[in-house]
């Protein structure tokens, strides 16, 4: 895919996710498009990076497990590119590191939290939940990236959605070689 044709895509998910969002999320505000300063959140009693990407601001309802979380109107977002343990599948029982992945996401993200919500290719998965790379409005942390350097999520690349895979496999690799958290908790597997 070209530069210019990828950088279509990118903005039409993009304007797509805000959509989703600014009819679901009550109080969920977007960014203004072509790179504009990001729009005040003074309610939400946070001053965001002027660094991040364009998205959409909104607040943590809960945190489902280590990889999906819910914001403000209920919508369910699944973080693009890591795969945490799963802790949540009634066909199969808490997988090693499961526990540590949700509570490590919580401490990242408690009930309230400020975040903006920033799209790939594809809006949503297969089961309605909004895809997005999250990041911590107050500080700007990019907690897909954190999962996967402070070793609680695998790398889980699905394209189209591949904005930030080279960046997510290193991580993953320096983690794994490391043996942060679940690369030594779990045997490596």
């Amino acid at each position: 895919m070209t530069g210019s044709r990828r950088a279509a895509v990118l903005t039409a998910a993009l304007l797509a996710l805000v959509a989703l969002l600014s009819g679901c999320a009550p109080g969920a505000r977007s960014a203004p498009a072509g790179g504009g300063a990001p729009p005040s959140t003074a309610r939400l009693g946070t001053t965001p990076s002027p660094s991040l990407p364009a998205g959409v601001d909104t607040t943590v309802e809960r945190v489902v497990d280590g990889d999906t979380l819910v914001v403000a109107g209920g919508r369910p977002v699944r973080l693009i590119g890591v795969d945490t343990p799963e802790t949540k599948d009634p066909r199969r029982p808490v997988q090693c590191f499961g526990q540590e992945a949700s509570a490590f996401l919580v401490s990242l993200l408690a009930q309230g939290s400020a975040v903006r919500l920033v799209g790939d290719v594809e809006p949503r998965d297969h089961y309605g939940r909004t895809l997005a790379y999250v990041y911590r409005l107050p500080d700007g942390l990019f907690v897909n990236a954190e999962l996967l350097r402070q070793g609680f999520a695998q790398v889980l690349t699905v394209p189209p959605n591949v904005a930030h895979a080279e960046t997510f496999a290193t991580l993953g690799r320096e983690a794994r070689e490391a043996g942060a958290g679940l690369w030594s908790a779990c045997d490596g597997s």
